[in-house]
């Protein structure tokens, strides 16, 4: 054999390594040559150790994150504590990390109190874009918050609305001098609504062994949803300085574990009753009837989790557009008179139902109002940047952590004239289609896009359109003033107190 032809393979792999090896080299510095060349993050000035931790006392985030913004632009860079945080504020940024460079950010950052909640993302709304949460979704979107779900649903709504109506209407006609407390009857039917569809019924008792005790409804209502809200809020000074979290913080730890545990037993009661009654051949419409029967792949754990996660998240944003939206219908009687005459016009004698919704604009004007003045989830958490990438013309490194403030892209001056109005009337202008549901990003965008937007829709605006077709709505005194949220929420923090006249 000629040694030429020995020599030749070699020769041609090392001249390829190298020229491989050369075009590595100049694409790295032209990267960073145009990482360098992009805009670099605006920062706001901080303190040592504790960054901008004091810009944020007043626990209102979402507020001071946008007061922020009207300073150093839509996107800046803050420090809370140790943690380097970047924000975005304005809807295109937002759309743009979303959608676009979603891949380069999609992992989530949870706050400690947040991971033992959930199980460690052992939910839709929380978990990472993996097979996990792909596969929980799809289960979710199939038996309750799809489209042919929310057909086959239909009745459970109905049923709600009609009882709100009742108790509505016996209380104004038993004591009409006392103003009605409308948190309280909607957020117990709402939650009456969401067991309903999670278990088959509007489970007034159980016997928890844990407890040795029977709950109620209402004990029910405050393990499963109330301190969950009120715990997912607790602050662990350990998120803002990672580097000291082998240092216990017992009193937190006890109280989002105890928290936990009163949540599982309660869970695990349900399920228990729910099992017998499937063992003895009885089989309901119900989300947990779906999951122990065609999702084979999850644990018991994991269907626990997952049935509650259906009864936490209908009764909590749902609860917080409806009150909001009848706050401002109550206080704006031009505004509230202009939807009843729409209301009128459309159905006539006959109650509002889904299906007049698509002639209604202005109910739909209302609703989106109301998830832009009043963001129900003010801030998305969080997420991991996985690579280099930009946004907004912008170098985001890898390592930093983004986070989406809804509700300052809803207060952007830019977008939106005199943010802080009401104005319903802003979504009959051409520049935003009522029917488009993700035009305030309360919804979110892209492959996170929240999977509850359609039945969220269908409940509020009908539910609004029949309680302003039935009663004239009048805020009780000094109920005006009392616009404070709870804690990190949107929740109102005064229940709604209403006068009510039946019309006609």
């Amino acid at each position: 054999m000629d040694f030429l032809s020995l020599e030749t393979p070699y020769c041609t792999t090392t001249l390829a390594v190298g020229a491989f090896s050369v075009l590595l080299f100049f694409l790295v510095r032209w990267l960073r040559s145009h990482n360098k060349a992009l805009n670099q993050v605006p920062v706001v000035p901080g303190l040592p150790v504790v960054g901008n931790l004091f810009q944020l006392k007043e626990k209102k985030p979402y507020k001071a994150f946008t007061q922020l913004a009207y300073k150093y632009g839509p996107i800046y860079s803050i420090k809370i504590g140790a943690n380097p945080l970047i924000v975005l504020n304005s809807t295109p940024l937002a759309k743009e990390a979303m959608v676009t460079k979603f891949s380069s950010i999609s992992t989530r950052k949870l706050s400690n109190a947040l991971h033992i909640l959930t199980s460690d993302k052992c939910m839709v709304a929380t978990s990472d874009y993996d097979d996990f949460h792909k596969n929980i979704k799809k289960h979710i979107l199939t038996h309750f918050l799809g489209a042919k779900a929310q057909k086959r649903l239909r009745g459970n709504r109905d049923g709600m609305r009609d009882n709100i109506l009742n108790r509505i209407k016996e209380q104004v006609k038993t004591t009409p001098e006392v103003p009605v407390n409308f948190k309280k009857i909607f957020s117990s039917e709402l939650f009456g609504l969401s067991l309903k569809q999670a278990l088959g019924s509007n489970v007034q008792s159980v016997y928890v062994e844990e407890f040795g005790r029977t709950l109620t409804n209402q004990d029910l209502y405050q393990y499963l949803v109330v301190n969950i809200i009120e715990g997912a809020i607790e602050v662990d000074w350990r998120d803002f300085f990672p580097y000291l979290k082998w240092i216990p913080n017992k009193s937190m730890e006890k109280k989002i574990h105890d928290v936990c545990f009163k949540r599982d037993a309660v869970m695990k009661a349900l399920m228990n009753e729910q099992n017998k009654r499937i063992a003895s051949g009885k089989v309901l419409d119900c989300y947990y009837d779906y999951l122990v029967t065609e999702a084979k792949e999850l644990t018991e754990y994991q269907v626990s989790m997952l049935t509650w996660e259906t009864i936490i998240e209908t009764s909590d944003t749902t609860l917080v557009t409806t009150e909001w939206a009848m706050y401002e219908l109550s206080k704006d009687k031009t505004r509230q008179e202009r939807l009843y005459e729409e209301l009128k016009r459309v159905c006539g004698d006959e109650d509002v139902t889904e299906e007049h919704l698509a002639k209604l604009p202005y109910l739909g004007a209302v609703f989106h109002e109301t998830l832009r003045k009043h963001s129900p989830a003010a801030i998305i958490p969080p997420r991991y940047v996985d690579e280099e990438t930009q946004i907004g013309g912008y170098h985001i490194p890898k390592g930093s952590q983004v986070a989406i403030n809804i509700y300052g892209c809803n207060m952007d001056k830019n977008r939106w004239e005199n943010p802080e109005e009401w104005k319903p009337e802003r979504f009959e202008d051409g520049k935003h289609d009522p029917l488009d549901l993700y035009k305030t990003m309360a919804f979110g965008a892209g492959k996170r896009v929240c999977a509850g937007s359609l039945m969220a829709m269908l409940l509020v605006c009908t539910t609004i359109g029949r309680l302003v077709k039935q009663f004239e709505w009048e805020l009780a005194e000094g109920e005006e003033e009392k616009v404070d949220t709870a804690g990190l929420t949107a929740h109102k923090f005064h229940p709604l107190l209403v006068n009510l006249k039946p019309r006609n």
